[in-house]
């Protein structure tokens, strides 16, 4: 069926003292996504006239929270938390007179999905209902509403566990406190509520003994999927949700043709978004709005966060935040990308670079242990290891550009803003300030002169002394006498760096 609500209202004003935290209980996150931003998302995918969220607690940080994550949402503030039945009724205050069906649900519910509420509103209508209840059956239902059934089998009585008999307590079919009303219904059932009750609130659920006096049909939805009525009241129930929602992320993706070596160390968003044929190595965690591309392989122990990986890149043991992979690109180990780091195709970015608001151009390779920071490598350019690009003079960064083809020399540091042309090599060592033309060589250091007897004179009687001596000796003993060093070697290859 394709019915939709007139409203839906979720309850999120609690204050949760047993998260024991400064942070409102509804604002706690599990993959991804806030308490509250899970109990929204569930209830948008219900298309309703009107969604309304009743806060209290922390109601500056919700409302600003909501209003970034479900800008449609409305807020309505409940300033004295006295009970589910007064949060509805002051939900409905603010909202237009109503006519068809509400559902109210609870903010701190995560599992609950789009799909059950629509199941629940389809037995709803099917059932000409007054009132219709999602409910549960469970092993222990202590704690919950017992749902009290009569010989038709409709809900006769919801009744909290501090007010049920030994009998009652026995019934292991539970409310969710999650429910489908008639708007008429509803709106006359809160205005008779009492706090006649051992909690002296107003009671929700006495709403359907209300209904059935004025000759309305009780029903209830019976889920087969506890964990969507299961609520979180503090750490331990929000780790155990947790692990349960990411087992059901993992295993939703395996089936849609993700590779996943360790689904037990493997942590993914609800945001996240995996193409087939991805394959994820033991200790991955995507976060955010990561996006994984066919035969891309991640891992082992790499976090991505608001990632692009393009189609057959790696990426293993490396963190990136914010940055873009692309096709057949290679990344680590152990590289950080920072925002606005872009590899294209076939680019590297290996052991121990950092690279940040900058771009790496198709097949072009920052190897070994650099710092690239607002930078453009141009295609087919070579960074040598240990290359820094000095992009901060203390009061403003500026940018470097590297042209295609270069080859940036091991251990040199490019001082923005630079420009080495297309074409161009700079050697080993070199600290660049300027740019160069095409072709050019850029050599900025000194010549290595070597000052004899400086270690016998200056480091006597330490073991690198007595090593030297022997050297000599050696050197001395062998046929043709004392070895000549020769000042010109391969090194004088001035543009000596690293081809990996």
């Amino acid at each position: 069926m394709t019915t939709r609500p007139a409203a839906v209202v979720v309850l999120a004003a609690g204050e949760g003292t047993r998260m024991r935290s400064s942070i409102p209980k509804v604002l706690h996150e599990l993959a991804g996504r806030s308490l509250v931003g899970h109990a929204v998302a569930a209830a948008q995918e219900l298309k309703p006239d009107h969604l309304s969220v009743v806060i209290g607690h922390g109601r500056d940080l919700v409302a600003a929270h909501l209003d970034e994550v479900a800008p449609a949402a409305s807020t309505v503030v409940q300033e004295e938390q006295l009970g589910t039945g007064h949060a509805v009724g002051v939900a409905l205050e603010q909202l237009p007179e109503l006519d068809g069906v509400v559902v109210v649900t609870y903010g701190d519910v995560p599992l609950l999905t789009g799909e059950t509420l629509h199941a629940l509103m389809d037995a709803h209508v099917t059932q000409g209902n007054a009132v219709t209840v999602l409910t549960a059956k469970v092993a222990d239902p202590t704690g919950y509403g017992r749902i009290v059934r009569g010989a038709d089998g409709e809900v006769h009585a919801i009744v909290e566990h501090k007010d049920a008999s030994d009998d009652v307590r026995a019934i292991t079919e539970i409310n969710s406190g999650i429910y489908a009303f008639d708007a008429a219904v509803l709106r006359s059932g809160l205005s008779r509520l009492t706090t006649d009750n051992s909690q002296g609130e107003l009671y929700l659920t006495d709403v359907l003994a209300f209904a059935r006096d004025d000759g309305g049909r009780t029903g209830a939805f019976v889920t087969d999927d506890p964990w969507q009525t299961e609520g979180v009241n503090d750490r331990v129930q929000l780790a155990a949700m947790t692990r349960e929602l990411n087992r059901r992320l993992l295993r939703r993706w395996m089936r849609e043709g993700v590779t996943m070596i360790d689904p037990e160390s493997t942590w993914i968003d609800v945001t996240v978004t995996l193409d087939r044929d991805v394959v994820l190595r033991p200790g991955v965690q995507l976060r955010g709005s990561t996006r994984i591309a066919a035969g891309a392989e991640v891992g082992p122990d790499s976090t991505l966060y608001d990632t692009i990986v393009g189609s057959g890149a790696s990426v293993v043991r490396s963190h990136a935040s914010g940055a873009e992979i692309g096709p057949d690109a290679v990344v680590g180990p152990f590289t950080y990308l920072r925002p606005g780091a872009v590899l294209e195709a076939r680019a590297k970015a290996g052991a121990f670079v950092e690279i940040k608001a900058s771009t790496v151009g198709t097949g072009a390779k920052v190897p070994h242990l650099s710092y690239v920071g607002d930078a453009t490598i141009g295609e087919g350019a070579n960074v040598g290891a240990g290359t820094i690009v000095a992009n901060y003079d203390g009061l403003g960064k500026y940018h470097t550009k590297v042209g295609r083809h270069s080859f940036i020399g091991s251990d040199s540091v490019l001082v923005a803003p630079v420009d080495i042309a297309d074409g161009s090599y700079v050697a080993a060592g070199s600290t660049v300030t300027a740019g160069t033309e095409p072709g050019e060589l850029a050599v900025a250091r000194s010549r290595q002169r070597n000052i004899a007897g400086w270690v016998e004179h200056r480091r006597a009687g330490t073991a690198t002394a007595a090593a030297a001596e022997a050297a000599q000796q050696r050197a001395a003993d062998e046929p043709g006498g004392q070895h000549e060093h020769s000042g010109h070697d391969k090194h004088d290859d001035l543009a000596n760096g690293d081809p990996a």
